[in-house]
């Protein structure tokens, strides 16, 4: 459905560089990555508000790249909705069916409908000055999918929102991607969003794709160390592979490679370390270490726990009322076990 290919530009103080992305049709696609790692001018450059040094860029296999904005088929929609401040809220999503082929009662009806489905048709006649963060954005929502898009951009749409907000425009997303069968494109820094959204991702970090695939595949398997921080899996160690056996040197760690390529790190996410009150009766465990607490972060139900091993920082997470039980606290002495199987090699 959309095909990027070879995309660059060479800007004062950024270089994209040769961006390949394919979004099939009827998917919900994320760009990820943090700030300034190039998602929005890729965007931009799908809707035609960015400029394209070298590269192209297809919709429905017809090319794109130079077409003017209003003849690519596509609506977006920003973080700060864009809104037009002297229209009310009904004349915002009619906007751009006014050069439409169709009568006036089909394009009342649909902004009529396209009102109640963002549950904003009390607002209809409401100045968009007046409006919560919240209901801008289903007002922007709704005035990109008035004119029936080939595509749908969407760049950050939930990151300026309250939580509340957040989860009820993530939700309403979801069922309309399903019910209307929208090809999507995102940005967003969040990677739980992406989950929750998206089937496929890419990450980009300085203007290049670290890695692209499946949603879940790059969540548990990072292949990169950038990938692995940016997708919370914290704990990436160098690791090698000789005589059949890969090693974690700096954690004492070694077992069979299993046939598996040899790699140059190994990383575990922070839920996988188990800490223990006690060493175990068998102490012939995999994994198994002793460490001290440095400190914890407090996020309400869980905690993150940096642990000190040798020279080594390790981040686990656990429950509060599981570390309180344990009578966990900055100073104690825990044993650390990683299951074998937790540990991504890449």
């Amino acid at each position: 459905m959309i095909r990027i290919e070879q995309l660059s530009m060479d800007l004062p103080d950024f270089s994209l560089n040769n961006v390949d992305i394919h979004v099939r049709e009827g998917e919900f696609f994320a760009l990820l990555g943090p700030t300034g790692a190039g998602k929005t001018l890729i965007l931009e450059s799908v809707a035609g508000v960015g400029p394209v040094h070298s590269g192209r860029i297809f919709v429905d296999g017809a090319e794109i790249t130079r077409l003017p904005p209003e003849r690519r088929g596509v609506g977006i929609v920003y973080q700060d909705a864009g809104l037009f401040p002297h229209l009310n809220v009904e004349k915002n999503i009619a906007y751009g069916l006014r050069y439409q082929k169709k009568t006036e009662k089909k394009r009342l009806d649909w902004v009529k409908w396209l009102m109640e489905r963002f549950g904003i048709a009390p607002l209809a006649g409401r100045s968009v000055e007046n409006l919560s963060g919240g209901e801008k954005q289903r007002v922007a929502l709704a005035r990109a999918l008035s004119v029936k898009p080939r595509v749908l951009l969407l760049d950050e749409p939930l990151s300026a929102l309250d939580p509340a907000f957040r989860e009820d425009l993530r939700n309403l997303l979801k069922e309309l991607h399903s019910q209307l069968s929208l090809t999507c494109l995102m940005v967003t820094h969040d990677f739980s969003e992406a989950l929750f959204l998206s089937q496929r991702a890419a990450v980009l970090n300085k203007g290049g794709v670290e890695q692209c695939g499946g949603v879940k595949d790059i969540f548990n398997r990072p292949a990169s160390p950038f990938v692995a921080h940016f997708v919370g899996m914290k704990n990436v160690f160098p690791a090698c592979g000789e005589n059949g056996q890969v090693r974690v040197d700096c954690l004492n760690l070694s077992m069979p490679s299993n046939g598996r390529p040899e790699p140059k790190y190994a990383a575990v996410r922070p839920e996988h370390l188990l800490l223990l009150e006690r060493k175990p009766v068998q102490d012939n465990q995999f994994g198994l270490f002793p460490a001290e607490i440095r400190g914890m972060v407090d996020y309400g139900i869980f905690c993150e726990v940096l642990l000190d091993y040798q020279d080594q920082t390790l981040v686990a997470a656990a429950a509060k009322s599981a570390l309180m039980s344990m009578g966990l606290d900055a100073g104690a002495k825990v044993w650390v076990e990683i299951p074998q199987d937790r540990i991504h090699f890449f």
